[in-house]
């Protein structure tokens, strides 16, 4: 990305060129599109390729002239996401196909004004678990978010999974220490750069909140549990991915010896491992991870190539017992959908089908659950005596695979008493497939960036829209000044232990105290391993 400004003009019809802002690395030109500014693909660091793959990331080199910042750019290479129905390929509108590649430090932007305003700022992290996914999905399109809530949002591409996390530092050479978070490394620098240059967009640098959906929401907690993030951000929003435990280095060290085996490199070669072609290294992804044994906490340790509790970039896990103490002085919101895991169990024809029977939800509920099974099978008959066997299965291990980590979080953050966390629950139901997917992972996403028409008809309902505005202004609010309250909402307490309050964000808002209480502990003791 560096040297002098891409000239062929990108621009659309319906669009105007932006003013131009000058960065620390050279000037740029977005378009101006319904009243917002829009920048695309500014580089935030470096190429990492060759000599720079696994090493901490380095700011971008500077360029001539003014850089065309009028289309996406910068996607990591991808891990494979698991099988999906292929009905469901684009089931949230239109996907990423740029082409791949280690020259991925790249960030976005879109600001109501390039003024003095000094406007809360909002810094997307995308899901897709560490491994894939980037910040150009159009469904992402902060236009509205930005326009219609007077904020600026910057979203991030950076290294995922073998690329940003392949763990050298037990081999011996020095300048491989913090390889197994750089990807999360890309976050700090990226947060720096946000810092340096939010005014010139309009921004407030001393009012920046996280936010992040899925593995989104678990790069905020990283960030929360790092001390080089400390002050680059004072609010964090944790959506479908609350993460409380990360990877340790006996697990992170054995996986790096199993990819050097599988290409066939010794532990000094770590200059060939740099130079391999991405292919190679993307090949290597799969069947390291298969010579690992299962998690010692498996609802909890989620992450093969992800971050590394390594004492220094992660001193600790997030929310394992405790919330980190350099993150107290920043608010929280914490939250995800009311059926996480529809649509992680879509292919299976059974739960698509709803042919599920009570003694196969038995079945894999146990496996889950061990001994706690029958107790929790009786609660949820109890709960939804209508419900399929498949129904109760979706939210079982919804509760088991998300909402259990974000009990432990919230409990974790309101124990240290210094700064207020909220938890909230996304209960819309999409109609599309015959309301088979029901209130899925990543339903929330749409609603958030108010860009419910960028996923399609199917998914449209009365009040849809309302429910877009009261969700985006919520986060937004939330940015402004650090409390999620606004007037579309009823009054929404702070989450404590002796009332747990959940914001049920739906055609008609509430909030419940100590949702599903009655197995909250319950499922707290399976995903610690205490049962």
């Amino acid at each position: 990305m560096a040297g002098d400004a891409v000239t062929p003009s990108l621009r659309s019809a319906a669009t105007a060129p932006s003013p131009v802002v000058e960065t620390a690395s050279g000037k740029v030109v977005g378009v101006t599109d319904k009243g917002v500014h829009i920048f695309k693909g500014i580089p935030y660091g470096a190429s990492t390729a060759g000599a720079n793959r696994f090493m901490p990331p380095r700011k971008p080199e500077p360029w001539t002239g003014v850089r065309e910042a009028v289309t996406y750019a910068g996607r990591s290479p991808q891990a494979p996401a698991a099988p999906q129905r292929p009905e469901l390929a684009t089931v949230w509108g239109p996907v990423d196909t740029l082409p791949v590649g280690e020259d991925c430090l790249t960030l976005h932007v879109w600001t109501p004004g390039l003024d003095s305003g000094k406007r809360p700022v909002m810094v997307w992290l995308h899901g897709g678990a560490f491994s894939y996914g980037s910040a150009n999905a159009p469904r992402y399109d902060s236009t509205n978010l930005a326009r219609r809530q007077d904020v600026v949002v910057f979203a991030v591409n950076h290294r995922l999974n073998i690329f940003g996390h392949l763990d050298l530092s037990s081999l011996g050479d020095e300048r491989f220490a913090r390889s197994g978070n750089a990807g999360v490394l890309d976050l700090v620098l990226a947060l720096k750069w946000v810092r340096e240059h939010a005014a010139r967009f309009g921004g407030d640098p001393g009012n920046v909140t996280i936010f992040g959906q899925s593995g989104g929401g678990g790069k905020s907690c990283a960030l929360l549990a790092m001390p080089e993030a400390k002050g680059l951000f004072h609010k964090a929003i944790v959506q479908s991915g609350a993460s409380v435990r990360f990877a340790e280095p006996e697990r992170t060290a054995r996986l790096a010896h199993a990819v050097l085996k599988h290409l066939g490199l010794r532990p000094d070669q770590l200059a060939a491992l740099q130079a391999l072609p991405l292919a190679r290294l993307q090949e290597a992804v799969a069947p390291a991870q298969q010579t690992l044994p299962r998690p010692r906490l498996p609802l909890l340790d989620r992450y093969n190539f992800g971050p590394v509790i390594d004492g220094t970039v992660l001193p600790a896990h997030p929310f394992d017992p405790a919330a980190p103490a350099i993150s107290d002085d920043v608010p929280i919101m914490v939250g995800g959908t009311k059926d996480e895991t529809a649509i992680f169990f879509a292919p299976d024809d059974k739960v698509w089908n709803r042919t599920i029977t009570e003694e196969e939800l038995r079945t894999r509920v146990a496996a889950v659950a061990g001994g706690a099974a029958e107790t929790l099978l009786a609660y949820y008959k109890r709960r939804d005596p209508d419900a399929s066997p498949t129904d109760r299965l979706i939210t079982a291990l919804t509760m088991s695979n998300f909402h259990v980590r974000e009990l432990m979080l919230a409990g974790a953050k309101a124990a240290r008493g210094q700064a207020p966390v909220w938890m909230y629950s996304l209960d819309w139901e999409t109609p599309a497939f015959g309301g088979r997917l029901k209130s899925p992972h990543s339903v929330d996403v749409p609603f958030v960036f108010d860009t419910l028409h960028v996923i399609g008809a199917s998914h449209r309902r009365p009040g849809d829209q309302a429910l877009a505005d009261r969700v985006s202004a919520t986060w937004a609010t939330f940015a402004r000044t650090g409390r999620p309250d606004n007037a579309a909402l009823p009054a929404w307490p702070a989450y404590t232990a002796a009332t747990r309050p959940t914001m049920i964000l739906d055609d008609v808002c509430k909030v419940v105290d100590d949702l599903d209480g009655e197995v909250r502990e319950l499922w707290l003791e399976v995903a610690s391993g205490k049962l």
